[in-house]
């Protein structure tokens, strides 16, 4: 059981906040294979509290994509406190700070992972979202193991995890990873260990390394943790929910999906997006996720290719009656076991 705040969940994995792709459509996809709670990819603070465009496709919500968590970033602690309380107001079950980006131009802007060398602000942050969110809505942390590995980094890291346990926050996520790391070099696992015997009764969620049901099944064995967040392990591989719970419930693990199937879920991907975004937009963010899913396709590289290639609806919808055609006969799906493409992708993507 992963608990947070009021909600108990029978399954201990959680979808990340996704710069650029957990919309509405990625999370209710996540659900669809056995996700119980994602959340929304990271906004920022002083945009959200400004109504406009921004305003209103952030804080949208279908009806069932729910409890949800709202990600939020920023520097100035009134500000994140009032996008807190709109975000709250809007319908987001669970209000998640985040301390962990590592982009440079959100350091720049001493946001994200840059608060972890600033505690001062970091703590006034944190107290300024929980007293503006009800008492009963859940507030959550994420967070990297510290800006770098220096002693002064640690010390800060503890000093903000500390405080966020003090002021009764629902959960805290670690990532293994420093902020100066970004995703390079593997993710420390032993410090949420570590972590885990620091803070043994709080609700901790790790992060990090994560791209595979049997990852997921290990970091929860070997680390303590509550719960674990997947990131880029999950996008264009959602399959990963279902593949993880059936691990986790004694069963063997289910055969990667065929490529019948993986068209039948890309095209029920590809509807959603076109409802909530429109044909033109969700056109282009489904050429992205089309290239995510390919790495699935027993033809991957050509697949790959021909999402790269489209402009429009249409054109998705040729390359899905092309390559994901029910009536061809297609070779045996093999789960790739390198991650590295999902691992050079960290250079421009943001799962903090």
């Amino acid at each position: 059981m992963l608990k947070i705040g009021p909600y108990e969940f029978d399954f201990p994995v959680v979808q990340a906040a996704l710069s650029g792709y957990s919309d509405g459509p990625m999370r209710r996809i996540a659900r669809r294979m056995g996700c119980p709670y994602t959340i929304h990819e990271v906004v920022l603070d002083k945009l959200i509290i400004q109504p406009g465009k921004y305003q209103k496709k952030s804080l949208y919500l279908h009806e069932d994509d729910h409890p949800v968590g709202g990600q939020l970033m920023g520097s100035d602690p009134e500000q994140f406190g009032a996008a807190a309380r709109v975000m709250s107001d809007a319908g987001f079950d669970v209000i998640d700070i985040n301390f962990g980006c590592p982009v440079k131009k959100v350091l720049g802007r001493c946001r994200g992972g840059f608060l972890l060398s600033d505690p001062p602000t970091a703590r006034e942050i944190i107290r300024r979202v929980r007293d503006a969110v009800p008492p009963e809505k859940p507030v959550t942390l994420k967070m990297r193991r510290g800006l770098d590995d220096s002693a002064e980094s640690e010390r800060n890291f503890f000093e903000i995890f500390d405080y966020a346990v003090e002021c009764g926050l629902a959960g805290v996520c670690v990532h293994g990873r420093t902020v100066e790391q970004r995703y390079v070099g593997p993710s420390r696992w032993a410090f949420l260990t570590r972590l885990r015997k620091h803070a043994p009764d709080v609700t901790l969620l790790g992060s990090g390394d994560l791209f595979t049901a049997g990852d997921i099944v290990r970091m929860l064995n070997e680390t303590g943790v509550n719960g674990v967040t997947v990131a880029r392990g999950c996008i264009g591989n959602p399959w990963i929910f279902r593949e993880a719970r059936a691990l986790l419930d004694g069963r063997p693990l289910p055969p990667p999906p065929s490529v019948v199937e993986q068209g039948a879920l890309i095209r029920e991907h590809y509807q959603l997006s076109f409802e909530e975004h429109g044909e033109k937009f969700g056109a282009r963010l489904m050429r992205k996720f089309g290239i995510k899913y390919s790495e699935l396709h027993p033809a991957g590289a050509t697949v790959r290719t021909a999402f790269a290639l489209t402009k429009n609806r249409q054109a998705l919808e040729a390359v899905l009656d092309e390559w994901y055609n029910p009536s061809r006969e297609w070779p045996e799906v093999v789960r790739p076991t390198d991650p590295g493409d999902l691992v050079a992708a960290g250079a421009t993507l943001c799962d903090c």
